[in-house]
């Protein structure tokens, strides 16, 4: 088997229509379908919802719920908020520019531009406390390569240890182009 692509991710979200027009507002994403039951069709449940999915670019779908019937919507405590979220790809760093100006602009708090040697970066958060990341590839050939060349080594030492290996410790230094 061979995996083409992913078909859609699906979150939870407070409010169906708010979140399709936060999503298109603030980060282009056209709406393609809504699918709406009052039972759920793989467990048969009786719990009505709304599924709404937005066009994330390149064949990609985010997906949402929204489920009336269900309890607040809350967050896995025991991870920290930086951990989960989801990341999309622009094209160029006047972009990455351009939008956290935008969302600042709309009153969205951003963190960022955060710079990770390989790839720049802004975080927000979206209306239902979704963390957000929006990312432009900086990397060199050269930096993919060094990467490439380690990571099973990055990978065994890690989980001999639960400590950061240093094999990529260049992507810390301040000039990232001395190795």
């Amino acid at each position: 088997m061979a995996i083409e692509r992913i078909h859609h991710v699906a979150y939870r979200c407070r409010d169906a229509k708010e979140t399709v027009a936060w999503y298109g507002r603030h980060l282009g994403m056209g709406f393609v379908l809504a699918i709406a039951e009052n039972q759920v069709p793989s467990t048969h449940a009786p719990d009505p919802y709304m599924h709404v999915f937005l066009d994330a670019g390149a064949g990609n779908v985010l997906a949402f719920f929204e489920l009336p019937n269900s309890p607040e919507m809350g967050r896995d405590e025991a991870t920290p908020a930086w951990v989960q979220h989801l990341a999309f790809k622009v094209g160029s760093l006047e972009e990455l520019e351009r939008t956290k100006a935008s969302l600042e602009a709309a009153g969205v708090e951003v963190i960022g531009i955060t710079d990770h040697a390989i790839f720049k970066s802004i975080y927000f958060f979206d209306p239902n406390g979704h963390r957000l990341e929006l990312a432009v590839d900086t990397a060199t050939p050269e930096m993919n390569r060094q990467l490439d060349d380690v990571k099973w080594a990055m990978l065994e030492e890690w989980s001999q240890t639960r400590r950061a290996p240093q094999h990529a410790a260049w992507m810390h230094e301040r000039e990232f182009g001395a190795h």
